[in-house]
């Protein structure tokens, strides 16, 4: 079969047009005949020729992987797994191992804490942003630089004196509100987190902490700048709820009563 590389062209012709698409110089050191030599076969043929050609080596087997459940673990699994820790190493540790079902297996990192732990002050946030998923870091990129010159502005710093976390280690899909019952199998491990760490004051920011540490329905504007006795076990620890650095950077206007929650939790503070 004659292909159509092998046609008679004018090579004036050819030429002229070759230097009109740029091709100006030579790639190759020997000049080659173009006209006479036998061109490769196109890349579909090559493809399809070897595709008909039996393997040597035999078929892959390949081993199906057993099904993942969506859901995870269940709450009285995180409690026990939760409960089971007795320094924040430990929970740090089991909450990297627990099963989180597709929440976490869409996640690029479980953010646990960050600050210093055993600090006066425990920041709880509702859910990773997406600088915090992909740090592994609770209140990165703008928001976090929001929340230190927030702390920064009452003598607090993240480096020293606040231990950070949020309600959710792990940040949902399209960063779409976490369903309730996600909320409630981390519950565990944020109460079990506050125990080991001891703080003075915990200072929740935005709604979704204070919904489920204390059982609310209200929202954040109803929550925030009360003080409230959470309890946990035989334990009992001073809470109070602000807005949160991501709605602040969109609501800027609701800095100043976030400023009079601040300065509420200075107030508190042992000196």
């Amino acid at each position: 079969m004659t292909s159509e590389y092998q046609q008679n062209f004018d090579p004036a012709a050819l030429l002229t047009w070759h230097v009109a698409m740029g091709a100006d110089e030579a790639i190759d050191c020997d000049v080659i005949d173009r006209f006479t030599t036998t061109p490769p076969l196109p890349i579909a043929a090559t493809i399809s020729q070897t595709a008909q050609q039996p393997s040597q080596a035999g078929p892959t087997p390949v081993t199906a992987r057993p099904a993942q459940p969506t859901n995870g673990a269940s709450v009285d699994e995180a409690t026990s797994a939760a409960n089971a820790c007795n320094s924040l190493e430990e929970l740090d540790a089991a909450l990297m191992a627990f099963d989180g079902g597709l929440l976490k297996r869409s996640a690029k990192n479980t953010v646990c804490a960050g600050g210093t732990a055993g600090a006066a002050l425990m920041v709880i946030g509702d859910v990773p942003g997406r600088e915090d998923d992909q740090s592994g870091v609770p209140f990165s990129g703008p928001q976090g630089d929001l929340l230190d010159k927030m702390l920064a502005a009452i003598g607090i710093l993240r480096s020293s004196t606040a231990y950070l976390a949020t309600l959710l280690p792990w940040r949902p899909l399209g960063n779409s509100k976490p369903e309730a019952n996600l909320l409630a199998v981390c519950k565990p491990f944020t109460e079990r987190r506050i125990i080991l760490a001891k703080p003075s004051i915990i200072l929740t920011m935005g709604s979704e902490p204070g919904k489920i540490l204390f059982g609310t329905q209200d929202s954040i504007s109803r929550q925030r700048g009360k003080w409230q006795q959470l309890k946990i076990g035989d334990q009992t620890f001073a809470a109070i709820a602000t807005y949160h650095p991501t709605y602040l950077l969109s609501q800027p206007h609701l800095k100043g009563a976030a400023w009079k929650d601040l300065l509420a939790v200075k107030d508190k503070l042992p000196s």
